[in-house]
């Protein structure tokens, strides 16, 4: 773990999780190392498949791949809203998004392209699965939602970590970031009319992608 930020985060921890990482900063930082290798894991099997995608179809289905390990500071203050101990085997059972990936994809197609060969993949196990594309959330919020299990190859054992991984397309992820900015600003109340205003513009998102992949299919397939 960097001290630095380590620092910085201990600031803001009460008491009892400071001490708490203290005691147990090398398990932690062996326990994030792991969540790491298991990000590194998915990240390559989904450039192999982009690869595999381009010289197949000569075009890359992926756009961009970014990943985040959750801080310190964001897994003790989880586990303790949900009533958890703070434990490393309560971090690795009951925490589903320490390790994330999100997947810009260029078309929607694209999506569940990418998503249906990773999960066919025999040492990819899928533990959970939410389609905010088929079902896009009240907000006007869209992406593909996958939680698995990754095995690590460590050099005396192997070890099942869990990774979320959102795959959306670039008119998805482009709505998500500008409402998160917009809605989550400090010191300021978000608007009924503002929020239908967000919606109304997470619908020409998706009338965009929906325009889009139909002149992919006609210029493409």
């Amino acid at each position: 773990m960097d001290k630095k930020k380590d620092k910085q985060v201990f600031e803001y921890v009460n008491p009892q999780a400071l001490k708490w990482v203290k005691e147990h900063s090398s398990n932690m930082t062996n326990l994030m190392a792991y969540y790491k290798c298991a990000i590194m894991e998915v990240e390559t099997k989904l450039n192999v498949l982009n690869e595999e995608f381009s010289l197949q179809h000569d075009r890359n289905p992926i756009n961009t791949i970014k990943s985040r390990l959750k801080s310190i500071l964001s897994i003790t203050e989880k586990l303790e809203r949900n009533g958890l101990e703070l434990t490393v085997e309560n971090i690795e059972e009951f925490l589903s998004d320490v390790a994330g990936i999100r997947v810009i994809c260029s078309f929607t197609d694209d999506v569940y392209i990418i998503a249906n060969a990773l999960l066919s993949q025999d040492d990819i196990t899928l533990i959970r699965k939410k389609d905010y594309i088929a079902h896009p959330k009240e907000n006007g919020y869209r992406s593909l939602h996958l939680l698995v299990n990754v095995p690590i190859f460590l050099a005396n054992e192997k070890k099942i970590m869990k990774v979320e991984i959102q795959l959306r397309t670039i008119a998805m992820d482009v709505w998500a970031s500008l409402e998160h900015q917009l809605r989550y600003k400090k010191s300021f109340e978000f608007s009924e009319e503002m929020a239908q205003e967000l919606k109304k513009c997470a619908d020409l998102s998706a009338e965009l992608d929906y325009r889009m992949e139909r002149l992919r299919r006609q210029v493409i397939d």
